[in-house]
């Protein structure tokens, strides 16, 4: 239970994101570019921690305990695979998304491409994503807080989720993007020493005996960040942390292929929303990259320190992603106890409240607006989103009582974007993907989810590579029988983005444009620059768990990777 220290350091939590709505309302209300755009005036740093902070919900931790439990620190590569697809969104779309100039990266269809289709599928994915995807995404963040208070507060689930309902709710339909952003700064602050507080408390318990104890009480297996053959038995029997097939189809299929919140192929989502609302392509350039070293490298290893610690004090649970709720009941001492929850309440807080304003951005600007009731006065649309922000929550809350653990839902949203990721990255650099291109990538991977459910018995990630290669199949045989986006259009999006690469040069030469700049000295930054951030990651873990490798070899690759980038930065143009 909580002491009234603990409560009241709690009710501080809580009531700052209110007094920060307060202040903005009055600039949030004067019309949709102040309330999802924050007027196009962020700074980097803001933007891009805001980015970080809502990829930081209480969903993550139990999350990453959950795997660390079944699959040891390698069954990370589930996400930590993106840092490949952000990389590229730093390098190739950040200033894109910003050059491009619209308010959504949905409204982003008209402007690639036009005709009824692209109305078609603008208002569909404004549907599907800002609805049905976006309330599934809460739906886990509601399911990991409920999970989380009815531990350590003996909250029934239901409770919790209303609890987290009204709370934020009201303070994201009071202040826009601008009040998120900025109790995003100091949430993700908070949440972070929670974290910390989390894992050193568990670490210190004389039953772990800290990183000593852990890495002398279990298997070098689940303490390796990468996956490797282990010969253990006579036998030789091979076995891995995670599979080959599995790692393999982590770095090689999942970051470009398939869709998710947070690792969108090409940018999109909530990252865009940030990219076009800070003020330059610059800036635009060093949030995305500031979000990506944050996301990948600062945040994993207290989660995981954690979560082994929870594998030594809870090894017979059944629920493993429960063991995080668990260390913070029986080993966070009273007073942290409030820091701790403050700080998770933060992090959920932080993200419900970009997913609230990010999804009611689709409903109105790509739905309302563009279909339902064009014309109307920027005061009404403004009402409009306020209260659409209530519908999503609500629709949230019901997703929430039927889902049964965080990772289930995280499988069904890979599955389901499977094969749409290559359409999302070659329109910006294709000039022949079209709009049933995007249609049919997106229609695909779910006639071919629903297949593999009823007539197979594959299972995820394996699914991952059957879909992929269904979706790539469908789409580029319909790109090839329909007619290419009319040339007025295309003409139109070349010159308002101006892309680069080969994939637009019929389109260049038609404006006067007969050399397109050369793509090869980005993906050469680009390839140096994850080797940068792996080998910190890996660095980092090596270092508080080290094994055989040891923590040089991964520094000396990060900081050589980034040598180059420092003397190559003026050859590379990001434009």
């Amino acid at each position: 239970m909580l002491s009234i220290l603990d409560w009241g350091v709690l009710l501080l939590f809580v009531l700052f994101p209110f007094a920060v709505a307060f202040l903005r309302a009055e600039h949030a209300g004067r019309s949709l570019h102040h309330f999802f755009l924050a007027d196009r005036q962020l700074p980097w740093w803001l933007a891009g921690t805001s980015m970080v902070a809502t990829t930081f919900a209480a969903d993550t931790p139990l999350a990453v305990t959950g795997i660390v439990a079944r699959e040891g620190i390698a069954g990370n590569w589930i996400w930590w695979n993106g840092a490949l697809g952000s990389m590229l969104s730093v390098l190739f779309f950040a200033r894109l998304w910003r050059r491009a100039g619209v308010v959504t990266d949905v409204e982003f269809i008209e402007l690639r491409y036009s005709g009824k289709n692209a109305a078609v599928l603008r208002g569909f994915r404004a549907v599907y994503l800002g609805l049905l995807i976006n309330c599934v995404v809460i739906g886990w963040v509601n399911l990991a807080m409920a999970k989380l208070l009815s531990i350590v507060l003996g909250w029934d689930q239901l409770t919790a989720v209303f609890t987290g309902f009204a709370l934020t709710t009201v303070y994201v339909a009071i202040s826009g993007l601008g009040g998120v952003v900025l109790t995003d700064l100091l949430q993700f602050g908070f949440a972070v020493m929670g974290s910390l507080a989390v894992a050193i408390f568990a670490l210190g318990t004389p039953e772990v005996g800290g990183l000593q104890g852990v890495a002398a009480q279990l298997p070098e297996s689940i303490l390796r960040p990468l996956p490797y053959f282990e010969q253990d038995s006579p036998n030789a029997e091979t076995r891995f942390t995670i599979s080959l097939a599995t790692f393999l189809a982590y770095l090689g299929v999942q970051w470009w292929a398939t869709w998710y919140p947070g690792q969108e192929p090409g940018g999109g989502g909530y990252l865009a929303q940030r990219m076009m609302a800070v003020k330059d392509e610059r800036q635009a350039i060093l949030a995305t990259l500031w979000f990506t070293i944050c996301h990948y490298c600062v945040r994993p290893w207290p989660w995981i320190l954690a979560a082994l610690a929870s594998l030594l004090l809870y090894p017979d649970i059944a629920d493993h992603e429960a063991g995080y709720a668990m260390l913070i009941r029986d080993h966070v001492p009273i007073g942290w106890r409030g820091l701790v929850l403050g700080g998770f309440a933060a992090a959920y807080m932080s993200t419900v409240s970009t997913q609230l304003n990010w999804g009611a951005s689709y409903l109105i600007n790509d739905l309302y607006a563009r279909f339902i009731c064009s014309g109307a006065t920027e005061t009404h649309y403004v009402r409009a989103a306020r209260f659409s922000t209530l519908i999503i929550m609500g629709f949230s809350v019901v997703i929430t009582l039927y889902l049964e653990t965080v990772r289930q839902a995280w499988e069904f949203i890979l599955e389901a974007g499977a094969g749409i990721g290559l359409v999302l990255i070659l329109r910006w650099y294709w000039w022949r993907v079209n709009a049933w291109s995007e249609i049919t990538a997106m229609v695909a991977p779910l006639l071919g989810l629903v297949w593999i459910s009823f007539f197979t018995a594959a299972t995820f990630p394996d699914t991952l590579l059957y879909l992929v290669c269904w979706s790539t199949v469908c789409w580029l045989s319909v790109t090839y029988l329909t007619s290419p986006e009319p040339e007025s259009t295309l003409v139109n999006f070349f010159e308002r983005v101006n892309p680069s690469g080969a994939g637009w040069r019929e389109v260049s030469a038609k404006v006067g444009k007969h050399q397109v700049r050369d793509l090869l000295p980005r993906f050469t930054a680009w390839f140096a620059a994850c080797l940068a951030l792996y080998g910190l990651l890996l660095g980092v873990g090596e270092l508080l768990l080290p094994t055989k490798t040891g923590p040089a070899p991964y520094f000396a690759t990060s900081l050589a990777c980034c040598f180059f980038l420092y003397h190559r930065s003026d050859s590379i143009k990001l434009g």
